[in-house]
């Protein structure tokens, strides 16, 4: 298993999304294992979605920090993530995370997947 936190994270993420990535992971209680897992897996309507949740370390991941935010993303998907930004929307037609990713050749409407 990987314990090494990587100096540079693939992936950035605004402040409106560090804010509320804070809030959910004190309001759920989450001990030091736990941080930000970012993902992809096949599925959704352009072929590939987006995993973003709390999880532990898992062989095969790399480890990040950002702002005091452990990142953990499996090695094989930062070819599909890196360079991505990931923000946090408040407005009045939309509310969540949403993911601006040069990566992708194509997008659904609701912008949960993609494809390469």
């Amino acid at each position: 298993m990987s314990n090494v936190t990587e100096t540079v994270a693939p992936v950035t993420l605004t402040e409106g999304a560090k804010k509320e990535i804070k809030k959910l992971m004190s309001q759920q209680e989450l001990d030091a294992s736990f941080g930000l897992r970012l993902g992809v897996q096949g599925g959704g309507c352009s072929g590939m979605s987006y995993v973003l949740g709390f999880d532990q370390i898992k062989e095969g991941d790399s480890q990040y920090e950002i702002d005091g935010i452990k990142v953990f993303m499996h090695k094989a998907h930062g070819l599909y993530l890196a360079g991505m930004e990931v923000d946090f929307q408040q407005g009045l037609n939309a509310r969540g995370f949403v993911f601006n990713n040069p990566n992708a050749s194509s997008t659904c409407g609701c912008g949960t997947s993609f494809s390469v």
